[in-house]
């Protein structure tokens, strides 16, 4: 039995900070789960499905953020509570119908969890996703700790059916990922009903249609949402005050950094001098309670990630209750006190804490610095960014690269989000040249493809895996058909979302919660919408770059290369080699002239390792996944592939 369905009320049990947010909206009676795999935030969703069936829910990876917001909203509409979950960059996509969903408001209780990425630990990027919940005015919470994660998850929903409105709750990397001791509640027994009513008065919230216009009412709704917000967080047992009655320095502060900043605190011994007021409610910030605190301090020190939100919305109160609270010196990101890139830990709040307070810390003495630091290089093993033994993706960038170097022309490949964006380091061979959000790549290309009459006359590729496919590249390939762009896209199926932990998506028969759903063909809706559509086998090299050079070579409209093969991990596959490989080190000629080590410098998978003694490569049969690629490579045949009976 899962961890989450535990019927064991006040048992202590270890749960992930996902697994937390998880199981306090199961305790919250919450019926409906959406979201779109992203790493930090999978395990929410990826929990709730395993016991789906148990509870009685309904749980869906959405083809992508903005839809599942919206199935999410239906369920809310219908007095159901839902909850929508997406990592930081989910948010831009979902951004359109969350303004609108700001203005409509909701019925059940409704919570938007959206985990951050700070530091881009599994991201392009450290985007912040706070800035939305000022944006489009619903309340903002973030937990400060585990137990934090699933009781204000749970009150996030009474909020939100309070106040009529979407709720935001974030968490972090180092929230969402660390684990810790939290306290059970009550799983609820009552059965769950839905029902849509829409026969009321139109401005009517509970009974009439839902809708964001009329903007002039709906908007002044949302602004006294936010008002009423603002006096419910005044005393919110979720934002706490550790330290002196009238400190030296106040550190404010929200998230995961409170951790950082107690165990700071402790380590330099400042307990009877700094006090810590954390905030669980981050917009709107309680005026009366800040001010309170502020009052108490001549400095105060801002620790967030990432960039300054907190800080801005602090300076705001201080200064607008100046005449109750004094001047104030502040330290934050806006001073260079703190970082305003990357994630916070408890050595950055200590260097900043040592130097506004005078007292010195040495975390480590020199001399042993000094001793440890050859043992640390010599013992760890280089490890560079790579793909995984066996992954389709090393043998599709290999195509593209050697057929892009045939056909001499300078083309190039718009790239995207996933597995395959390292198709932009030596592991791809370089050969992606963009990459920004997910279905970028084609939209980009599709860009770059009508740039012929001004002179452009390399070949624009564009690249996606299936997952991704589905989110974001469909309507940029619509776009490339319609105005016949000259591109080709390269499909990269190896049936599932990988990246994440092999969610499901459209294109597969199985569902977030194990059912049987039918599987939507990529390359029947790539025909549909009239590009020219061929299927091959990325580990078929010779097969595959022939095919990437004739469809570099015509001009007409838009082609669809789809390369199909599984993931070298995915379930059906992993620890399956269709191939046992050797080195024949009699034929190998390792660095001399006409190899130069072609297999372990240029096509680098980890499954073929360099011998430095011998002088020539070998397999490492504990990583080499048996996919019999590096044979094709190998220019003097000295890799040898025995299929496995």
């Amino acid at each position: 039995m899962s961890i989450l369905a535990d019927r064991n009320e006040g048992a202590q049990v270890l749960l992930m900070g996902n697994e937390a947010i998880a199981r306090g909206a199961l305790e919250a009676g919450m019926g409906v789960a959406a979201g779109y795999p992203g790493t930090p935030s999978s395990e929410i969703i990826e929990g709730l499905s395993k016991v789906a069936s148990e509870l009685n829910l309904y749980v869906e990876w959405s083809v992508n953020e903005k839809v599942a917001l919206e199935v999410a909203a239906a369920a809310s509409f219908a007095r159901l509570r839902s909850l929508c979950v997406m990592k930081q960059n989910g948010v831009n996509v979902a951004s359109d119908f969350l303004l609108h969903l700001a203005g409509s408001g909701i019925r059940g209780g409704m919570v938007l969890v959206t985990c951050d990425d700070p530091g881009a630990l599994s991201s392009v990027n450290e985007g912040e996703s706070r800035h939305f919940a000022k944006m489009v005015e619903i309340p903002l919470l973030e937990p400060g700790d585990f137990q934090e994660a699933k009781d204000m998850t749970k009150w996030a929903f009474e909020l939100s059916e309070e106040l009529k409105t979407l709720v935001m709750l974030r968490s972090v990397t180092r929230t969402s990922h660390a684990s810790g001791n939290v306290k059970l509640g009550k799983l609820p027994d009552a059965a769950k009903r839905a029902e849509f009513r829409y026969d009321g008065f139109i401005l009517d919230l509970d009974t009439g249609i839902m809708i964001s216009p009329p903007v002039t009412y709906k908007h002044g709704l949302q602004q006294a949402r936010i008002a009423r917000a603002r006096e419910i967080f005044e005393d919110s047992p979720f934002n706490t005050y550790e330290g002196p009655e009238k400190p030296e320095l106040l550190i404010v502060t929200s998230s995961a950094c409170n951790l950082y900043s107690k165990e700071a605190i402790s380590l330099l011994g400042l307990k009877d001098r700094v006090g810590l007021l954390k905030m669980g409610t981050t917009w709107p910030l309680p005026p009366k309670l800040l001010a309170k605190h502020l009052a108490a301090t001549d400095k105060v020190l801002i620790v967030e990630e990432v960039i300054q939100f907190l800080e801005d919305n602090v300076k705001i109160i201080a200064a607008e209750k100046a005449s109750a609270v004094g001047v104030k010196t502040f330290y934050g990101k806006n001073d260079g006190t703190i970082p305003a890139v990357g994630e916070m830990n408890p050595d950055i709040v200590i260097g900043a804490l040592a130097k506004i307070m005078g007292v010195t810390y040495e975390a480590m003495p020199k001399d042993y610095e000094q001793k440890t630091q050859p043992l640390t290089f010599s013992m760890a093993p280089n490890r560079e960014l790579t793909f995984c033994p066996g992954c389709p993706h090393r043998a599709s960038f290999w195509n593209l690269h050697v057929a892009l170097e045939k056909d001499g022309r300078k083309g190039f490949v718009c790239g995207d989000i996933g597995c395959y964006s390292m198709g932009l380091l030596p592991c791809g061979y370089n050969t992606m040249k963009t990459l920004h959000s997910m279905g970028s790549g084609t939209g980009i290309a599709s860009g770059f493809g009508k740039l012929g009459q001004f002179g452009l006359d390399q070949p624009v590729l564009a690249i996606c895996g299936d997952s991704t496919f589905f989110h974001a590249v469909m309507p940029a390939l619509v776009n490339a058909v319609h105005h016949n762009a000259n591109i080709t896209l390269v499909v990269l199926d190896n049936s599932g979302t990988a990246m994440t932990g092999f969610q499901p998506h459209p294109g597969l028969t199985v569902s977030a919660m194990g059912e049987s759903v039918p599987a939507l063909d990529i390359a029947q809706i790539c025909k549909a919408m009239g590009a020219k559509v061929e299927i091959k086998d990325p580990f078929a090299l010779e097969e595959t770059q022939a095919t990437l050079n004739r469809l570099m070579e015509d001009t007409q409209g838009v082609k669809v290369l789809i390369l199909r093969q599984l993931c070298g991990l995915s379930p059906e596959k992993k620890a399956k080699k269709r191939y046992e490989v050797s080195v024949d080190q009699a034929v190998c000629i390792g660095e001399g002239c006409g190899c130069n080590r072609l297999c372990t410098r240029v096509f680098r998978c980890p499954g073929l390792v360099w011998d430095e003694e011998a002088g020539k490569a070998r397999i490492d049969e504990v990583i080499c996944a048996g996919c019999g690629v590096c044979s094709f490579v190998c220019p003097s045949g000295a890799i040898r592939k025995q299929e496995v009976a």
